[in-house]
Parts: C-alpha cells; structure tokens; sequence
C-alpha cells in the first residue's frame, strides 16, 4: 500500500470484487435472507477467482495476498450481501490456518479440495460454556496411540453440518491455554454429530449448527502445530478474521449509505425533497466521516498484519471494534433517513441492520477488544 493510498493492484482486486458482487450476489441476496438458502454455487463461484484462499501460499494453491487486499475483497462482497462474505472470510481462516500451521502430509490432503471449495472449512473455537474466555475450553482430546479422542461439543459454529471440514480447538493438556492443541477433524468421521440449525436475528444466508464430538478418532497426523500450540494458532488467526469481518461492516453500512444518499434525494416531504434539509445533511456528512475514519484504521491494521508488525494484535482490536461500531450506527441512522420505509423487507436496510449487528460480538466482543488494547496499552 503506497502512503493513504491504494496501488494499481489493489484497485484491480477490488473492482474484480465488486464486479463479482453485482453479478452474483447483490441481485440474489434478499432471496437468500428472506428464504434461508445457503448459496453453495455462488460461493464456489468466488472460489474461481482465488476468494477461497486469498492468502494461502502459491505452493498450497492459494493467490498468496495480504491481509488488506482480503479487506478489499470481503468488503467489496459484503456490500451485496455481509453474511456471504463472512462466511468465505471464516472459510478463508481456517484454510490459512492448514496452510500456515499443518505439515506437507496435512496440507496435500485438505488444501486442494478447500482452494476449490470443493470442500468448505469451519474455525471451531466457541463452546457452550467458554464464549469470550476462549481459554477455558473443556472440548477434550486424549492420545491413543497415534490418534486423538476427541470429546465435547462447539457452539455458533459458521457452517455447521454443511461444510465438511473443521479446524478445531481442543484440550490436551492442563487447564489455560498452554493446554490447547488444534486438529483438523472430518465431518464424516464417526462420532460428529450437529446440532439444529440456529434461528437467528441475521446471517440467514449461511448454517449455524452446535457441533458435537463423541468420543471421535482423530488421526494424530491432523494436528496443526504442536500440542500446546493451539491457542496460540487460534489468536493469530482472530488478527486476519477481525480484519475481515470489520470490513464486511464497512461494505455493508457502505452500501446503506449510498441507498440513503440516493432514497433522500427522492422522497418529498414539506413540499420538497428531504436531502435539501440540513438535518439530513448532518446525518449523512456524519455517516460518510466516520465510516472513512473507521476505514482508514482497518486499512492500516491490516497492512500491520501482514508485516506482522509487533502491535498488530492490539491496532486488528481496535480496527475490528471501530469498524464494526461504527458499521452498525451508519446502517442505524440509514434505517431512521428511509423512516417507515427502511422498517420494511421490500428495502435492503433492514437485511443489512440485521446482519451487522452479529459483527459486535464474534470473533471477539467488542468488550473483549477494548481489553486487549487496554492490557496491551498498559503492559510494560
């Protein structure tokens, strides 16, 4: 990235994103919200372009780029529908996590399949009882010779029952996060069993299942990393996920914002149209500042990630918690200019306040975000 700006390559990324979006999800993504489909071909589709393993080394099959041209792309897709796009940003994670993590046995047998979305991936880090203290997870594996057996059970997990491999955070060892390891586990193995599909306020374009383990064999040889090294896989693979999903909040409160911009310039009330009242400026002025200051953070801590640069964790903390605040309040004031009419289904606004409001709390609450910046501020 040259200075407060984007390169050549960049924009071309972005617009291959954009264009993709219009084409294949914006027209569809009402339909999926409104029916709960699960746009399986749309998403392979993605995958075509490289968006299933967008930074995934060349060698694994990836496109191999950084983590600010993946903000450009999940934002460019969120602007048609945010749930599609962060489905493929988690996807994206746990890819990387094989490609960064895993051996050469490991990678050959699962990255082909996840680069083609041939087969799609989970990240399973949140259980029932261990949501924001990721590190008191109970979800148990035992050595048994050269396999594990995993007992326990994953909450809100993207994907659930319909992708078919799941990157998996479990217990080997003492309590904390010394004593977790990672494991790459097959949905077909005997013992993964999954839960209802979630009702939820948003995210209808993609299953949230609990998935369970009973007492699961799980070859020693899919284990990312070493025993031990689990939480900390997990952590760096938060940095990518809360990057993305602040920017799928930027695409879709993006994409509010132009409906307003252009709803306002139409609707009439008092004999003219309501963008000529300066109480609609303000809140549009106000709109469009905030969000390109929250875009701007993102932007900067994603260049700070892929340089791993000493205080990425805390700059991808509050780039996610800025992004995500602000991409709720943006598609707030947007519902409020579109007055009766944003209330309604026939108006994208209410798809895109439903769906970012989910952005506040996963991959790390916002809560847990500003103790990260603080213990880090405060470190000596």
């Amino acid at each position: 990235m040259t200075q407060f700006d984007l390169t050549d390559e960049q924009r071309e990324i972005q617009e291959l994103a954009r264009r993709f979006t219009a084409d294949r999800i914006t027209p569809f993504a009402a339909e999926w919200d409104e029916k709960h489909i699960f746009p399986r071909d749309t998403i392979r589709e993605a995958a075509e372009l490289g968006f299933a393993a967008i930074y995934v080394s060349e060698e694994s099959g990836g496109i191999a780029l950084g983590r600010l041209e993946a903000a450009l792309i999940m934002e460019a897709m969120a602007y048609g529908c945010p749930s599609t796009s962060a489905f493929i940003s988690i996807h994206n994670m746990a890819s990387w996590m094989i490609d960064r993590f895993g051996d050469g046995d490991v990678k050959s047998r699962y990255l082909p399949d996840l680069v083609t979305m041939e087969r799609m991936a989970s990240y399973c880090l949140t259980e029932p009882g261990s949501g924001s203290d990721a590190a008191a997870l109970k979800t148990r594996a035992v050595r048994d010779g050269d396999h594990y057996v995993v007992s326990g059970s994953k909450q809100f997990i993207s994907g659930g029952g319909e992708n078919e491999v799941y990157v998996t955070m479990v217990r080997t060892g003492e309590d904390g996060p010394k004593g977790i390891s990672c494991l790459v586990i097959d949905k077909d193995t005997p013992g993964v069993s999954f839960g209802a599909n979630e009702r939820k306020l948003g995210w209808h374009s993609q299953p949230t299942r609990q998935v369970m383990f009973d007492n699961v064999r799980v070859p020693v040889a899919n284990r990312l990393g070493a025993e031990g090294e689990g939480f900390r896989i997990a952590m760096m693979g938060l940095d990518g996920g809360r990057l993305n999903i602040g920017a799928c909040s930027l695409g879709g409160a993006q994409r509010c914002l132009d409906e307003s911009v252009a709803y306002v310039k139409d609707r009439r009330q008092f004999g003219k149209a309501i963008a000529e009242f300066q109480n609609t400026q303000f809140t549009l002025a106000d709109m469009a500042t905030e969000l390109e200051a929250a875009r701007a953070l993102l932007y900067l801590a994603a260049a700070k990630v892929t340089d791993n640069a000493p205080d990425k964790t805390r700059f991808a903390a509050m780039a996610k918690r800025l992004a995500t605040d602000t991409g709720s309040s943006v598609v707030d004031r947007a519902l409020q200019l579109h007055g009766g009419y944003g209330y309604l289904m026939d108006y994208p606004i209410e798809r895109f306040w439903r769906d970012l409001r989910v952005h506040s709390i996963l991959e790390g609450t916002n809560q847990v975000m500003r103790m990260i910046v603080g213990r880090d501020l405060l470190k000596d």
